[in-house]
């Protein structure tokens, strides 16, 4: 998954750049309800065509950053709200009944390293035996 998310503009940006949404726990507390939503919908359209045929039970969650430069970050706060976008995903792609604790039994987030072409969140899902 993408660090960021672009969301389609009725006005482009008078300098011609594209707006990047980051996703990351500082921001989305302070999105508008409206954006949340957008950033969310737009998160689960990227997810949709790698999780559609899933079908779990009980699963562990892995979440790995790959950073796009050497600048410390707050893992938790990103990776965070990747797993409730991500989870959230899953539950309406119908991937699993609910996000409840008996079924995601884990999740684990680390930084796998340095990445500046692709900087992403990798998602890993465990399903063995939960």
């Amino acid at each position: 998954m993408p660090l960021y998310v672009v969301l389609e503009r009725k006005r482009p940006r008078a300098d011609g750049k594209i707006k990047k949404d980051y996703i990351n726990l500082n921001l989305y507390r302070n999105w508008h309800f409206q954006k949340s939503n957008q950033i969310k919908k737009r998160y689960k359209e990227i997810a949709y065509p790698q999780i559609k045929d899933l079908r779990f039970n009980a699963i562990k969650l892995s979440f790995a950053l790959y950073r796009a430069n050497n600048r410390l970050v707050d893992r938790a706060n990103l990776l965070s709200i990747h797993e409730k976008f991500f989870c959230d995903a899953l539950v309406e792609c119908g991937c699993i009944e609910d996000d409840n604790d008996d079924i995601i039994v884990s999740t684990y987030y680390y930084t796998a390293g340095i990445d500046k072409e692709n900087p992403r969140v990798e998602i890993f899902i465990d399903d063995r035996g939960y």
